[in-house]
């Protein structure tokens, strides 16, 4: 399969993720940079940040529309968050690829188990406590930057057992957070921007972005739990396969 195949099947998975479960794609576009389009771990967060950033934005939209967006708990998040990853971002670039491909592992493996848990149903019209969305702001920032992750699989769960905000709430106001963390993260990696293969991440990108809208219709059909346990599983085996990369 020509790599221009390979990036429009690996960016379509990753948008239709995002679409069914409102986050998590992210956490497939770096091991698919690296293990099927041959990318380096440092060149594949950086792209995984412009996946990220690109496919939040056009997203964003049509969740303002339907009213699923709470600025005020999204930019205080991102302002909490845009200094850690600016900071990350600066720092995922000295790091070894083994370490970095390693916390990686640790990183989507937690994310896959906390999926498996059941979550309580929450109240998006519980108040926010600045502090606690500050920390939990911090927290993802610094991920978003050294990982080039940190899409709805850490920011949707934040928002949702961290401030008490319903599902759809959560994505919707995640989107701002990331869209504002990418950017901050990035801000430092200008450099390596330089270095990416943009004939591989375009098309990626545009893949992503038309496969959320059927990631849209497929959870219409099918049940979120399914749908998390399906992904949670993928995850695993994927964290798992990068750890003994790492490790080996």
């Amino acid at each position: 399969m020509s790599t221009l195949l390979l990036a429009l099947a690996a960016g379509a998975l990753v948008g239709v993720t995002l679409g069914a479960l409102g986050g998590g794609g992210s956490i497939l576009a770096v091991p698919a940079l690296i293990y099927a389009l041959g990318f380096t771990p440092v060149a594949a967060t950086t792209a995984s940040l412009v996946i990220v950033v690109l496919t939040s934005a056009a997203a964003l939209p049509a969740h303002a529309r339907d009213g699923h967006v709470r600025w005020r708990t999204g930019l205080l998040f991102a302002a909490a968050g845009a200094g850690p990853a600016l900071l990350g971002g600066a720092l995922a670039a000295r790091l070894p690829p083994a370490l970095l491909t390693g916390a990686f592992a640790l990183v989507a493996g937690a994310a896959a188990v906390r999926m498996l848990r059941r979550r309580p149903a929450a109240d998006d019209g519980a108040p926010v406590r600045p502090g606690r969305a500050a920390a939990a702001g911090a927290g993802i920032g610094a991920v978003t930057g050294v990982l080039g992750v940190g899409g709805g699989f850490l920011a949707v769960p934040a928002l949702t057992g961290v401030l008490g905000l319903r599902m759809r709430v959560a994505v919707g106001t995640g989107l701002v957070v990331l869209t504002v963390n990418g950017l901050a993260a990035l801000g430092l990696r200008a450099g390596t921007m330089d270095t990416l293969d943009w004939a591989v991440v375009g098309p990626f990108v545009a893949a992503a972005v038309l496969g959320a809208w059927d990631g849209k219709r497929l959870a219409a059909r099918v049940s979120g739990d399914v749908l998390r346990r399906v992904f949670a599983v993928l995850l695993l085996a994927v964290a798992a396969l990068m750890l003994i990369d790492a490790v080996v």
